[in-house]
C-alpha cells in the first residue's frame, strides 16, 4: 500500500485547505534557510496509479531540494467537488497547485489563471482545454501527460498477436474526456486487425461491477484505459476476470497490484517525478509555465504478472520471457 498523504475530505463538505504561508521568504531568508512553498495537491480521487503520482511529484521536490508544504485534497470522486478544492486553494494562497488528473486539473485552471499550475494523469491537454497546444502551455499551466504516443498501437499488437481474432470489451466513463481519448484512439487502432470491440459505460464507480459483468457475457480479453472511475472499481473487474478466464489488460502497470495481467503502458511515479522537476523549475522561478511544453511519458515497458495470468487461465507464452518484464507484488 502507498501511504496517503494529508487530509481526505468526505465529499460534500470539504475542509478549507491548511495555511498557505508558514514563515515567509524574507523570514526563511534572515534565518539562512531555504524558502518555504505550500503546494495544493487536488485528485479527482485516490487510487493506486494517481497516488503513485502524486508520491512521485513529491520525491522529485525533495530530490530538488526544495522546502515545500503539501495540502492534499480529494474529490472523492466527485467532479463537482474539484471545483470548491481549486477555489479554496486560491483562497488560501497557495504558491503551486498539483493537479492530478483532468478534472482536477480543468477546475484549477478555472479557478485561477494567476498561480501556477501543474499537471499529470491527464491524457489529451488540448482536447481538455488546458492547453492550445503541447509545445504552446498557458502562462500559468503546463504538466505532463499520461499517455505514451506508441502505448496504445503497441497494447493492441500485443493482444492480436497474443489473443488474435478476440473482442475487445472496453468499460469506461463517457463524462471523462481522458477515457473518451483512449476509446476513439483503441478503435482506431483496431481497425486493420484481427480484433473487435464493445463497450459498456458507466457514470460511477458503484456501476463498474455490473457494467463488467455485462461485457464480461460478450469480450474475450478486457482492456482498460486509464479511466479514474473505472480504476478505482478495479478489484470488481479483477474479480470477474479470474471467474471468466478472461485475461484483464491495464494501461498502467499500477493496477497489475490489483490483479491485471499485463500492461503496456506508463510508469505513474515516473509522471509524477517528471512533474515534480518541472515544478521545481517554476519554483525556483528559472523557468515559467509558459516556457515549458507539455511533456510526455519518457517510455512505456510490457509487464506481465505471472500471478494474474495464471489466475485468468492464460497459458504462459514463452516470448513473453525476454519481451516483458515480470511483476513482483508489493
Amino acid at each position: 500500500m502507498l501511504k496517503k498523504w494529508g487530509l481526505l475530505l468526505s465529499a460534500p463538505l470539504l475542509i478549507a485547505a491548511l495555511s498557505a504561508c508558514g514563515n515567509s521568504d524574507d523570514e526563511n531568508a534572515e534565518n539562512g534557510e531555504d524558502p518555504e512553498f505550500t503546494i495544493g495537491a487536488t485528485q479527482i480521487v485516490e487510487h493506486p496509479s494517481l497516488d503513485a503520482a502524486y508520491q512521485g511529484f513529491q520525491d522529485a521536490l525533495t530530490d530538488a531540494g526544495i522546502n515545500a508544504e503539501f495540502s492534499f485534497q480529494s474529490a472523492q470522486g466527485d467532479p463537482n467537488n474539484t471545483s470548491t478544492i481549486a477555489t479554496n486553494f486560491v483562497s488560501d494562497g497557495v504558491d503551486m497547485i498539483f493537479a492530478n488528473s483532468t478534472p482536477s486539473a480543468i477546475s484549477a485552471l478555472q479557478a485561477t489563471q494567476e498561480i501556477p499550475i501543474v499537471f499529470t494523469s491527464v491524457t489529451d491537454p488540448v482536447e481538455a482545454g488546458l492547453v492550445s497546444a503541447l509545445d504552446e502551455p498557458g502562462d500559468s499551466i503546463t504538466g505532463v501527460r499520461d499517455l505514451h504516443p506508441e502505448a496504445i498501437d503497441d497494447t493492441v499488437g500485443f493482444i492480436n498477436e497474443y489473443f488474435p481474432d478476440s473482442t475487445i470489451g472496453l468499460v469506461y466513463n463517457a463524462g471523462e474526456s481522458n477515457s473518451v481519448v483512449q476509446i476513439n484512439a483503441i478503435k482506431e487502432s483496431v481497425e486493420g486487425t484481427s480484433l473487435t470491440t464493445t463497450e459498456r459505460t458507466v457514470a460511477t464507480s458503484a456501476d463498474v461491477q455490473s457494467a463488467a459483468l455485462a461485457l464480461a457475457e460478450d469480450a474475450d480479453v478486457i482492456y482498460l484505459v486509464t479511466d479514474n472511475t473505472v480504476i478505482a472499481a478495479l478489484e470488481s473487474i479483477v474479480g470477474i476476470s479470474n471467474d471468466r478466464g478472461i485475461p484483464l489488460i491495464a494501461s498502467d502497470p499500477e493496477s497489475l497490484d490489483s490483479g491485471a495481467f499485463a500492461a503496456f503502458g506508463v510508469d505513474f511515479h515516473t509522471l509524477g517525478y517528471q512533474a515534480g522537476e518541472i515544478a521545481a523549475d517554476i519554483l525556483t522561478g528559472e523557468k515559467s509555465p509558459s516556457d515549458i511544453p507539455v511533456e510526455s511519458p519518457a517510455e512505456i515497458n510490457l509487464v506481465i504478472n505471472r500471478e494474474a495470468a495464471e489466475a485468468q487461465g492464460i497459458e504462459w507464452n514463452e516470448a513473453w520471457d525476454d519481451a516483458a518484464e515480470t511483476y513482483e507484488s508489493k
